[in-house]
């Protein structure tokens, strides 16, 4: 499993955020809601793409209709946590504990008192 530092979450952003931009536009497309089929890839096939590369680096898509995405991180006292940031947000500036989940969120940094 990868841990993301703050650091490494906030410079992977803009690729994140068209990421999430395509599985959110496949979403809307399916669900006939808008967006167009303009090109030669289907949405579906974009989105499956955007998923795997999720994938591969260990990031969580818990919810593709409003793009939020949870970050594996580790501090320095060793306690595993989520970085997490949601489509629309301008910055990574939130985390939560797994047991928590997004109603637990609290800003960045996270105090390792």
């Amino acid at each position: 499993m990868r841990y993301w530092t703050v650091e490494e979450a906030r410079a992977y952003l803009p690729r994140l955020k068209e990421l999430v931009g395509r599985i959110h536009h496949a979403a809307q497309v399916g669900a006939g809601t808008g967006g167009s089929t303009n090109g030669d890839r289907s949405p579906m096939a974009d989105a499956q793409e955007a998923y795997e590369e999720l994938s591969e680096g260990d990031i969580i898509l818990r919810d593709p209709s409003t793009g939020l995405i949870d970050f594996h991180a580790k501090g320095d006292d060793d306690v595993v946590y989520y970085l997490c940031w949601r489509m629309g947000d301008d910055d990574l500036a939130w985390w939560h504990l797994p047991e928590e989940g997004f109603p637990g969120r609290k800003p960045l940094p996270r105090d390792e008192g």
